[in-house]
């Protein structure tokens, strides 16, 4: 036999039976070689031949065949619950599909546009399709009616939850992120920090809120004291809050924003009224999912969301086989970015 399979057009896809004859073996033992099977012994001389062989051959398992066998598909069905696919949904199944890609599975994309039916509808196209697990995720942190097809397979919540949290979910640490970015305005010597927040009913703006009052009290500083205003995490939104902000009186040392873009609306109005950053005002962001936040001048302080962490915590579990949150929820930490538009205030510590 030729060592080198002919790979024209046409040509038959080399099988375990070519590889066990180049490599002077058994079939089985091809098998239990690539498959690593536990309680097999096999010599490393001729784990290296048979190894060889599948080099010389390029020979490539048959997946859906070692799928009949072996009742499941390799296949992980990830459904965004979302208008489209966004930059937050990217990074998710970024760090999904590199975690499945590393234990041999393959990331199957659905997007139900946010509507519940379509979602049902998918789910279960999914699961004919006989995907092993499910990875359920949604854009902007909120509750979700999951599908009831959904619980006949391993499924893991990304960035969304159900009311009693008996499915598990892998969510930011909003409340410690909220913390830390307060925090480090506090360290930086500001003590009187403002908070454009993002919309009030939303789970994240809670959330952080909580977060930037802890620090405060942490400091024992009356949270009351400091100026908060709800917006719509738009950059409009920030631009006209920080103007409002301007007008009401004596200017903070430093703001807090709902987001990346809130915080490039809140810069843009301090630099129109001749109010420097960071020199007069630090601000501070929160996302750190686009380019924007580190391109700008001043480059933005904020805090990442994990999204991509999220993704290859969720296809990490599912492909262990039983997911490691059980029920309930996972926080991820949001890490800390410090970049120039966050600096101490002129003067020193001021005091509200």
């Amino acid at each position: 036999m030729s060592t080198h399979e002919d790979h024209r057009p046409g040509a038959r896809r080399p099988r375990r039976a070519d590889v066990a004859r180049l490599a002077g073996v058994s079939p089985a033992t091809v098998s239990f070689v690539l498959n690593r099977t536990a309680g097999q012994t096999i010599s490393d001389e001729t784990r290296q031949r048979v190894l060889q062989a599948v080099a010389e051959l390029d020979y490539r398992p048959n997946r859906a065949a070692q799928g009949l066998r072996q009742g499941r598909s390799a296949t992980i069905g990830f459904v965004s619950h979302d208008v489209d696919f966004g930059v937050f949904a990217a990074s998710a199944i970024k760090g999904a599909h590199e975690a499945s890609l590393r234990h041999g599975n393959l990331l199957l994309l659905v997007n139900t546009g946010a509507s519940n039916r379509q979602a049902a509808q998918l789910v279960a196209d999914l699961l004919d399709r006989q995907v092993d697990a499910l990875i359920f995720a949604a854009v902007g942190t909120k509750s979700v009616v999951l599908p009831d097809d959904a619980r006949r397979v391993p499924t893991i919540l990304l960035n969304c939850f159900v009311p009693d949290d008996s499915v598990p979910s892998i969510l930011p640490d909003e409340v410690r992120g909220g913390r830390e970015a307060t925090q480090a305005l506090l360290d930086l010597g500001h003590r009187d920090i403002a908070y454009l927040t993002g919309a009030v009913s939303a789970w994240a703006t809670k959330s952080r809120l909580r977060g930037f009052r802890e620090a405060l009290r942490g400091a024992g500083l009356d949270p009351r004291n400091h100026t908060v205003m709800a917006g719509n995490y738009h950059a409009d939104s920030g631009y006209e809050l920080a103007r409002k902000l301007l007008r009401r009186g004596p200017r903070p040392t430093a703001i807090m924003c709902g987001n990346d873009r809130m915080a490039v609306g809140a810069i843009l109005a301090l630099l129109e009224a001749g109010v420097r950053v960071p020199e007069d005002v630090s601000v501070m962001g929160y996302d750190d999912q686009f380019q924007l936040a580190a391109e700008i001048h001043p480059a933005l302080s904020t805090v990442r969301l994990p999204y991509d962490v999220m993704g290859r915590l969720a296809a990490e579990q599912l492909a262990a086989g039983e997911p490691a949150v059980g029920n309930g929820r996972t926080l991820v930490h949001c890490p800390l970015v410090l970049r120039d538009s966050t600096a101490a205030p002129v003067g020193g510590p001021t005091q509200v």
